[in-house]
């Protein structure tokens, strides 16, 4: 992944190219470029890949929650004049991708989610964990995956970075607090754009009941699931993954 962080006014983001069919990432809590980096390098391509950098931490704590982030999510598109976009959200990013459609299926053609909180999460437990746990920090990262080779030593020096930071984990606390709060269920009927759910068959974060009930919400979605692998597919099943998101794309071409 060879592209660069764009930074213009509030907004910074990569984008793989200035043209070409629109599918833009959105990252989770703890997320980072490098959660899509197989994807990115897959469809950078041929695709206008883009990704917007949720300002989780960035925010003024007032401002902090799935709204904020949101109404970040509909200034970007309109500073970027996009149209027909994909969607593609992962955890975090998959509930805000939900919302924003729920506001601005207009704007899209598709909508994929996988692992998206918004229904039922269990991330870091009933309560955050003490600054400067390094181990508790490992574990929880490694729980992530199916495999826990996955949770690179710089993934986890990435999150324990974010947890140790007293401003941050703030943040953490009050965002996670605000997805718990905006809770879907009763309005997922009303999308209607092509929408692909892809899911872990091993994801303790969100198990697979979460997927199965998306799929059963959101009317005429496809619901695939992969096995031995946990919360974020498109790191651990990269090549699967991407085998799925492309035939939905073509399918989805108007």
């Amino acid at each position: 992944m060879n592209y660069q962080v764009k930074e213009e006014g509030k907004f910074k983001y990569l984008e793989s190219r200035p043209d070409g069919e629109v599918v833009m990432l959105l990252h989770g809590l703890f997320g980072a470029l490098s959660n899509f980096s197989g994807i990115i390098d897959a469809f950078g391509p041929s695709y206008r890949i883009i990704v917007p950098i949720l300002p989780i931490y960035d925010l003024p704590i007032h401002q902090v929650s799935l709204d904020g982030l949101v109404r970040h999510v509909k200034d970007f598109v309109k500073f970027k004049s996009l149209s027909e976009i994909n969607i593609l959200g992962n955890s975090l990013g998959g509930h805000v991708a939900l919302l924003y459609t729920l506001e601005e299926q207009e704007k899209m053609n598709s909508l994929c989610i996988t692992g998206s909180s918004g229904l039922f999460e269990s991330a870091m437990g009933s309560t955050f964990p003490k600054r400067g746990d390094y181990e508790f920090i490992k574990k929880k990262t490694e729980e992530t995956f199916y495999d826990p080779k996955v949770a690179t030593k710089e993934l986890v020096d990435e999150v324990f970075e974010i947890t140790t930071d007293r401003l941050k984990a703030i943040r953490i606390i009050a965002t996670a607090k605000s997805a718990i709060r905006h809770n879907l269920a009763d309005k997922l009927y009303k999308i209607h754009i092509p929408t692909l759910i892809i899911w872990g068959r091993n994801d303790i974060v969100t198990p697979p009941f979460v997927g199965e009930k998306f799929h059963e919400l959101i009317k005429g979605s496809e619901l695939f699931f992969l096995d031995e692998c946990g919360h974020a597919p498109m790191m651990e099943k990269p090549d699967t993954f991407n085998k799925i998101l492309l035939d939905f794309l073509n399918r989805c071409r108007k």
